[in-house]
């Protein structure tokens, strides 16, 4: 006998999640309206964020390209990872090439284990560049991470083709090109945009019009920081820099809305989660920096170059309009991840990230204020209210009252009411390393066996 329609209906497997992860590089949270930066053209961002949730104090674990991706894709740390700064050609494609990846399990494979289709459609740069991996089925990017924005040459599925077309429009056909292909199975899409990262070579017109007559009011008109990277000195109050800058943030967020109008058209928006953030952050201006962790020697830990964007945006599941305050970190968007599809993540003790889907579900979890930096010889603890950076010891270190500071502008690490708190966190942060596996700060190069950039102040 047939079952009447309603309990057929009632039977039926609940539809799985799908998502799409939208990164940005070298974008830092301020670049964005949703974030305060009125003349930045960021419709269909602001748009996800008034509509989803948006966490106003997200960070990267580190504030270089590389390194940060690793993290976001295994939840493990620099010193863990073995990845502890951008890797260069000669690491990330060719012949010599390792798959920097091998042996750190990724929350994609996870994902591919458990019945979902997997598309990477942009930057990926952890080695291995031109070769799908980490349980991707489709694969579009151009190796090595970086170059023209003009007419690039990708490899898609294990051909390179020459696109002509700019690189940003042309990351987010590869993304429509893979949703056509997911013919109703539940998909997890990457889409890894290469903007705003330099060069600043190419932008379309459509994309720097409405910068035309700008005054840039959201980058700081602050004296160039005396540890400034020389290769980016010349971005420095350069109002050329600043449109390009915008206009590659302008670009993307057109790719966007089309990314999120095609799920639209495919009939799967409202089942679709949206995550949107960026690798790490930027300073343009802010500090008298231009550039990232890396703007500086020695390297900095801004805010600037760790507070990243993050929006997570899922129709009916998701209350719009949320505003979300406590701190999260770029080794908790694994655990995170899995928690929000249902899926068990495995016990990792070099895994510390922590799932905040409570946040989402606007639960009140019990969540320290507590986060950890790191990129080679520099580490970092912040609280609510302070932030200790330690470097090897050739280099000085910081301590910042947030609170009173938060522009992080006097450097309290010698001064003697603070000693204390310096101390304490200090041996907090030897502790924290230390539990995950990490060696000594000194000995941190024995974390990597990448070849390493030498800067030049």
């Amino acid at each position: 006998m047939t079952a009447p329609l309603s309990q057929t209906a009632r039977r039926a497997a609940p539809r799985r999640t799908n998502v799409v992860m939208f990164m940005t590089d070298d974008h830092g949270a301020w670049a964005m309206g949703a974030y305060g930066c009125g003349e930045m053209h960021t419709p269909n961002l602001d748009k996800l964020a008034a509509e989803g949730a948006r966490f106003t104090r997200a960070y990267a674990c580190t504030p270089v390209c590389s390194p940060s991706r690793m993290t976001w894709l295994t939840g493990r740390i620099p010193s863990t990872h073995g990845v502890q700064d951008w890797l260069r050609p000669v690491d990330s494609f060719g012949e010599k090439t390792r798959r920097w990846l091998d042996g750190h399990p990724t929350y994609s494979e996870i994902l591919s284990r458990n019945g979902y289709t997997l598309g990477m459609c942009g930057k990926w740069h952890m080695g291995g560049d031109d070769k799908a991996q980490a349980g991707f089925s489709y694969w579009a990017t151009v190796p090595g991470g970086g170059g023209t924005y003009r007419n690039p040459e990708f490899v898609k599925n294990g051909v390179r083709v020459h696109i002509n077309e700019y690189k940003t429009d042309a990351v987010g056909d590869c993304a429509v090109e893979f949703l056509d292909q997911t013919k109703g199975r539940p998909f997890y899409l990457l889409t890894p945009f290469y903007a705003p990262h330099t060069p600043f070579d190419f932008q379309p017109e459509p994309y720097r019009a409405p910068y035309r007559d700008a005054a840039f009011s959201c980058f700081p008109d602050t004296p160039m920081h005396p540890w400034q990277n020389r290769g980016l000195r010349t971005h420095h109050r350069n109002r050329g820099s600043m449109r390009a800058y915008s206009a590659l943030i302008t670009g993307m967020d057109h790719n966007v809305g089309r990314i999120v109008r095609k799920l639209e058209t495919m009939g799967v928006r409202d089942n679709t989660l949206i995550v949107f953030t960026a690798d790490q952050g930027w300073n343009a201006g802010h500090h008298g920096v231009w550039g990232k962790g890396n703007g500086t020697w020695p390297f900095n830990m801004y805010d600037e170059s760790l507070r990243v964007p993050l929006l997570w945006n899922h129709p009916g599941r998701i209350r719009m309009g949320q505003v979300l305050t406590p701190m999260v970190s770029s080794y908790d968007y694994f655990p995170t991840i899995l928690d929000y599809l249902g899926i068990a993540a495995p016990a990792d003790p070099r895994r510390p990230g922590r799932s905040y889907a409570a946040l989402l579900r606007e639960e009140k979890p019990a969540w320290e204020n507590r986060l950890f930096f790191e990129y080679s010889f520099v580490r970092g603890v912040r609280t609510e209210n302070l932030k200790l950076i330690r470097r090897t010891k050739e280099w000085p270190g910081e301590l910042y009252d947030l609170e009173r500071d938060p522009g992080e502008t006097t450097n309290l690490i010698d001064d003697p009411a603070y000693s204390k708190q310096s101390a304490s966190l200090s041996a907090e942060m030897d502790g924290w390393f230390s539990r995950l596996g990490a060696p000594p700060l000194e000995q941190w190069r024995g974390t990597t066996k990448q070849e390493l950039t030498v800067y030049e102040r």
